[in-house]
């Protein structure tokens, strides 16, 4: 279900706008406002990749966080060599 829509103003630079008509205009994207609110949501979603990515790396540095993730791996060892070789006799 879609998210209702709000409607709003935006000033952008000419060729900005230009570059859209011309892709709404090709087909590849139905309107302005579709094509501006899918440019939107791709940026959000990168901004937010980004974060996750930083949060992974400061988590990287940390050395509880090491410590804990090679007790973890330590623990599945034996498991992860069983699942290997069960996979190399079943091909």
């Amino acid at each position: 279900m879609p998210s209702p829509s709000v409607r709003t103003t935006l000033a952008i630079p000419t060729d900005l706008l230009q570059a859209t008509d011309v892709l709404v205009s090709q087909g590849k994207a139905n309107s302005r406002n579709e094509f501006i609110a899918q440019a939107l949501k791709h940026e959000l979603a990168s901004l937010k990749r980004a974060e996750i990515d930083e949060s992974l790396a400061e988590m990287a540095q940390q050395q509880d966080y090491q410590t804990e993730v090679l007790k973890i791996d330590s623990e599945f060892a034996i498991a992860s060599w069983e699942a290997l070789e069960l996979g190399e006799n079943n091909p």
